[in-house]
């Protein structure tokens, strides 16, 4: 039992350590350049939380004076802590609306401007995390964005936001406008009665406690639940992009059960929140009900007893009872808290994430010559203890066509990945032209290297734009003549807006063909020295695979050129054939030299052309 209850001692420090580092950090690196704007803030709540201790002040006043059966006799004392004022009883009457007028619109004004500058300066601190994790995404490792569905980081920008924005937002207007409200009601307290005060605060301590082991509980639910929220994403997405594959087998049913399980258990998880947020209500209830029950006691038996007025018991209990709305407030407001630092723990984990690909110091651009592509003793891995590719020796010549071959998983569309630094080998070297593209910068090396994919990525924007991605700020008539060296020129001018037509989503917008040939238009755009070709046509049909080829031997003409080929007309033109099997080149040669042995590569060439002529198998 003592080990358990040290446990969760230790639990509990660690947590109000964590969430302090939080904080100070949100602070130091997103709310403390607008120090001046919270400055301005911090005072109008001041001027707020004054306005609100005067209520309680002018209360009694304006209750002594209408109670003041002697006329013009006992002066009406009002003491404002800096400066007492003695008024006679006509003149607390006449006084009285005035006052009130006065402070309520003093108070509106300051509301009005608080809120404004806190939206600003909250909008603001969101808008620039946000472009800050968007923009360490997008410079992140793909090993490190490959442990996250796509769907599940982009509901970072959203839910987890939601409740940093929040916390934001109620830290401004209600944490610094509730203290300062609480300060000022307490001062108006002890002005009335100095003991009456001591004994409304006896009652806070007990509650306090219990509140705080609410906060924690929130914040460990809200963690789990925002990672199942996450989760979830992820699995509604990737469902939705699979509908085809779903609905031709028939997993209607096990999507639905997998998701409903996902459903059932952030269900689970906010249920638990709502459910220890519902106990702060009735324990702040019962805090200030028993604070309202002890005053209501000793003041009147003060009063009953001739040393206290009833003036001093209604301004007391009017500062007590506008006292416990912001108490409540700040006892909702723990739960956000907790909620937020969740939230922020989860964005600043991967903040702090440092992408391994990056510039090392000194890095040097690549200066390419002819393009040539050595890999020394090169080995990979994905995961420990699962080569991908292994020692790996291989010259690409430059300005010559080199194919690789292999059974699916053999390792080629690794060896690719290397070469621009999409991974980094563990073991061995890549260079080109003699410089180890480790130690030249990234944007040199990218700027080198043009890439043609199967899997062809289009963003939501016009054809142009989408060619123009190629080489910034190139013309228009550079992405023209691009688009005919690709054989897309013909089919875009087609379309009602031609080059202005938006492509959709991915390119939903176009055919699989139309898709590939603009890609290959972005690469004649790039005009890069090294082209790596990773099967760009094997999802076309025949008429669309002859268009691309003419296209693709274009621009392979003179450039260094990598290319996964499954095609016997590619595979036949290169000028070397590299044939991988289990991570290692077990064969190398040309089309003819290889096709006349009895290797792998002959083996793959007979089952090809003993098939449907089309393409050699996992090639």
């Amino acid at each position: 039992m003592k080990l358990e209850l040290l446990r969760e001692a230790k639990a509990a420090a660690w947590a109000e350590g964590d969430t302090r580092a939080l904080v100070l950090r949100l602070w130091r690196e997103w709310l403390g350049p607008h120090r001046g704007t919270l400055a301005l803030i911090l005072a109008l709540t001041v001027v707020i939380a004054c306005t609100t201790g005067l209520y309680p002040i002018l209360i009694k006043a304006a209750f002594e004076a209408f109670t003041n059966r002697s006329g013009t006799g006992a002066p009406i004392k009002i003491n404002l802590i800096v400066r007492r004022f003695v008024l006679d009883r006509e003149s607390a009457i006449l006084l009285a609306p005035v006052f009130v007028v006065v402070v309520t619109t003093i108070k509106g004004f300051a509301l009005y401007a608080t809120t404004v500058l806190t939206n600003r300066v909250v909008t603001r601190v969101e808008a620039d995390m946000q472009s800050a994790l968007y923009a360490h995404l997008i410079d992140a490792d793909l090993a490190q964005l490959g442990r996250e569905s796509a769907a599940s980081l982009t509901q970072r920008f959203t839910t987890d936001f939601a409740f940093i924005r929040e916390a934001l937002t109620r830290l401004s207007t209600v944490f610094l406008r509730e203290i300062a409200t609480v300060t000022a009601l307490v001062v108006a307290m002890i002005a009335i009665d100095p003991v009456l005060t001591l004994i409304a605060a006896v009652a806070a301590p007990f509650f306090a406690r219990p509140v705080a082991r609410i906060g924690k509980k929130l914040r460990r639910n809200a963690s789990s639940s925002q990672e199942q929220i996450g989760r979830m994403a992820g699995l509604v997405s990737e469902s939705l992009a699979g509908a085809r594959i779903a609905k031709t087998f028939g997993l209607e049913a096990y999507l639905k059960e997998r998701t409903r399980s996902t459903f059932e258990e952030i269900r689970r998880l906010k249920m638990k929140s709502a459910n220890a947020r519902a106990r702060l209500d009735p324990l702040l209830e019962a805090g200030g009900g028993i604070a309202v029950a002890l005053v209501l006691s000793f003041i009147g038996w003060r009063i009953l007893d001739g040393r206290s007025t009833v003036g001093d018991f209604a301004g007391f209990i009017t500062a007590l009872i506008m006292a416990a709305q912001p108490v409540r407030a700040l006892g909702n407001l723990n739960a956000i808290l907790q909620e937020a630092a969740a939230a922020l723990k989860r964005y600043f984990a991967i903040l702090d994430e440092e992408p391994e690909i990056r510039n090392r110091p000194n890095a040097k651009p690549l200066a390419v010559r002819g393009g040539e592509i050595r890999f020394e003793k090169v080995s990979f891995a994905y995961r420990e203890g699962q080569a991908a590719v292994e020692a790996i020796d291989l010259v690409v010549p430059a300005g010559r066509t080199t194919a690789l071959v292999g059974r699916s998983g053999s390792g080629k569309s690794t060896l690719l990945s290397l070469v621009p630094r999409l991974y980094d080998p563990s073991a061995g070297r890549v260079l080109i032209d003699g410089q180890d593209v480790r130690d030249v910068t990234l944007e040199s090396l990218r700027a080198a290297v043009a890439v043609v994919s199967q899997d062809v990525v289009l963003f939501d924007d016009t054809l142009r734009a989408n060619i123009g991605f190629g080489r910034a700020g190139a013309s228009e008539a550079e992405v023209v003549a691009a688009a005919r060296a690709a054989a897309a020129h013909d089919f875009i001018m087609a379309l009602p807006d031609g080059y202005d037509t938006r492509v959709g989503p991915g390119g939903a917008g176009l055919s699989g063909g139309e898709r590939q040939r603009v890609s290959l238009a972005r690469a004649f755009l790039k005009n890069a020295p090294i082209l790596l070709l990773d099967e760009p046509t094997s999802a076309l049909d025949a008429e669309a695979e002859m268009q691309v080829q003419e296209a693709l031997q274009h621009l392979m003409r003179g450039r260094t050129t990598l290319v996964i080929a499954h095609r016997l007309s590619t595979i036949r033109d290169a000028d070397l054939i590299v044939v991988m099997d289990g991570g290692r080149i077990v064969e190398t040669g040309t089309h003819g030299a290889l096709g006349a042995g009895s290797g792998i590569y002959a083996r793959l060439q007979r089952l090809q052309l003993s098939g449907d002529g089309l393409a050699i198998p996992g090639g």
